[in-house]
């Protein structure tokens, strides 16, 4: 009898899932033993830097081990770090930490089974698709950018000589996990739709006219480049608790969100799937809730956690408002939402000080621990109330779409209800505007409509305002640019701070 076994395979010490094929084999047998897990969805507060993380993956896997513990069948899908940011130091690996590891972090925080390789590679193999098209004479812009892994600001902008008298191109260089092809990876449902998107995808104009990869090369010859990329990772807690991994991480620049094969998946093995999102609740899950379920059909979540550190939660008075406003607003979503309060060593004694702002704020009870040094042991006389509230939940209905709707009405919608900014302080920077035209001409010329895009915020992740600090009758969003992605579906309006290039600290 098929089953899981047929669709895996060994992967150096981890293993690879052919997650289409499995998915598509459940698809053509309605027969076949299956799962319909519900998804936890763990997000957290705005971080105060955006360089430190507040411990999301610590407390995804102390949780699950936790879950199981409790005789639920829990697994946890994981986002990939980016290796010249994450892994480096600046805001940890993917893999947890303490009592609440990965196995073999090494091979988790840097590069995996060399899924950010691949798609690298293939996007820059398009780029070069797109250069010599210029030679050739089939293009006179390119409008993809190169990638990398290790990111470097004097790539943000630069002039590539062609010869042939074609003069300077202009060209960027983006981090990977922020590029086109990784939403497309991220987004898709099977290699055949991998294609399809890639050949959407803008490489450039001629003479105002945008022309798309389909128009250049067969497509075959790009995505079998992806291979075992396009495979989620199955790996394991040191406490047993199966792990997969798979998608790329900044959700602020980009959907920052697991794949969604990796997340069906999941469900179709698993009770609980509990889906760790990039970043703050403004960031990550306010994408795997607005992008990744409402338009692209992802499951919607049956509860939520928000984590955050005491001293986030509690040391900023200028900023203490952004804890319960994430909180809050998911309740209002109707997702059943627990605070967690990720300790460090020494904060112990804030247990009930913590307990106590928590039952003012009208909080559920919160989940408070130090999962670093305890993981799961730390959670597990602590999860009855989030137990039963996610047995209470039958699975969810799907969210109302977007699409169709005006970009900047959209945008409006996101800045109210992710940010608590009214859409009368919603503003344009000059040049906004011919930006947004330029955007909607581009895929108009295409046959296409903009405002059937779905809408992705590329902001900085330590602010969900121009100044998070002001009163709240005073905060706003600043819209500055678009960017239209014709073959991920994504349209990209660059608002408040907005760090598309960030560099690691050394470490």
């Amino acid at each position: 009898m098929t089953n899981i076994d047929d669709f895996t395979s060994q992967y150096g010490i981890v293993k690879k899932i052919d997650a289409f094929g499995y998915l598509d084999y459940l698809k053509k047998n309605p027969d076949a033993p299956r799962k319909h897990g519900k998804v936890v969805l763990v997000t957290a507060d705005t971080p105060l830097k955006a360089s430190r993380g507040e411990g999301k993956t610590t407390t995804t896997i102390a949780l699950i081990d936790a879950l199981r513990h409790h005789g639920i069948d829990a697994t946890a899908v994981l986002r990939q770090p980016s290796m010249g940011i994450t892994a480096a130091g600046s805001k940890g690996g993917a893999s947890g930490g303490g009592k609440a590891s990965l196995t073999h972090p090494e091979i988790i925080d840097w590069g995996l089974c060399g899924e950010m390789g691949a798609i690298e590679a293939a996007q820059n193999l398009l780029v070069s698709f797109a250069e010599k098209a210029v030679d050739d004479g089939k293009l006179d812009t390119v409008l993809v950018p190169r990638v990398s892994e290790v990111p470097s600001r004097s790539l943000r902008s630069i002039a590539v000589d062609y010869g042939k008298n074609k003069g300077n191109v202009a060209e960027k260089t983006v981090l990977t996990p922020t590029c086109e092809l990784m939403q497309i990876v991220v987004l898709s449902r099977s290699m055949d739709e991998i294609a399809e998107r890639v050949g959407k995808m803008i490489a450039g104009t001629i003479d105002g006219e945008p022309v798309t990869f389909a128009e250049l090369t067969d497509m075959w010859r790009i995505t079998n480049i992806l291979g075992d990329a396009v495979k989620p990772a199955l790996t394991e807690t040191v406490n047993g608790t199966p792990v997969y991994v798979h998608g790329g991480p900044f959700a602020n620049v980009s959907v920052g969100i697991p794949t969604l094969v990796s997340v069906e998946l999941a469900c179709a093995l698993h009770d609980v799937v509990v889906v760790e999102a990039g970043y703050g609740a403004d960031a990550g899950a306010q994408k795997w809730l607005d992008i990744a379920s409402r338009e692209y059909g992802a499951q919607w979540p049956s509860a939520a956690l928000v984590v955050t550190r005491a001293t986030t939660w509690r040391d900023d008075p200028d900023r203490q408002w952004r804890y319960p406003f994430h909180v809050n607003r998911l309740e209002k979503l109707g997702i059943p939402t627990f605070p967690l309060v990720n300790l460090w060593e020494g904060e112990d004694d804030q247990i009930p000080a913590l307990q106590e702002t928590a039952s003012e704020l009208g909080f559920r009870t919160p989940i408070i621990g130090n999962l670093f040094r305890d993981g799961g042991d730390g959670l597990l006389d602590q999860l009855d109330g989030f137990v039963t509230a996610l047995n209470a939940v039958d699975a969810p209905s799907q969210p109302a779409s977007h699409k169709g709707e005006d970009v900047v009405d959209t945008v409006r919608w996101i800045a109210k209800n992710a940010y608590g900014v009214p859409a009368d302080r919603v503003v344009f920077k000059p040049g906004f505007e011919e930006s947004l035209a330029d955007a909607r001409e581009l895929v108009a010329n295409l046959g296409r409509d903009l405002n059937d895009f779905a809408v992705c915020a590329v902001k900085s992740p330590a602010t969900m305002t121009d100044d998070d600090t002001a009163a709240a009758d005073e905060r706003t969003v600043t819209l500055k640019k678009v960017e239209a992605r014709a073959g991920s579906g994504i349209v990209q309006v660059n608002l408040t701070t907005s760090l598309t290039t960030p560099m690691p600290k050394i470490v």
